[in-house]
């Protein structure tokens, strides 16, 4: 199975890994929690237009899903995508014989 070209591209950009890392610490998140966090702990000064745009292709590929809940949208890492990439190049456990 070949991965989707989407993913690539969303995993192609250091802005977009970094909020999937954010997700990954912490699940759930607003797009204004995700944007202050971004802020605080990477002095990342995107605005929240430019985020929600990451947030978008993210979730396009399928690594990102959302909630909402009233006026407030939770969004959720989804790691599964990534098992394609994974399956098609495994990681070889043993080290080459030199």
């Amino acid at each position: 199975m070949d991965a989707n070209p989407d993913l690539f591209r969303a995993i192609g950009d250091a802005t977009r890994r970094t909020i999937l890392d954010e997700l990954t610490d912490k699940d759930g998140q607003t797009l204004f929690e995700i944007c202050g966090r971004l802020t605080m702990k990477h002095g990342l000064a995107s605005s929240r237009q430019a985020i929600s745009q990451h947030l978008a292709v993210l979730e396009q590929a399928g690594l990102v899903h959302t909630r909402r809940q009233g006026r407030y949208k939770f969004h959720h890492i989804d790691t599964g995508p990534l098992r394609s990439i994974v399956e098609r190049w495994p990681i070889n456990r043993e080290e080459p014989n030199p």
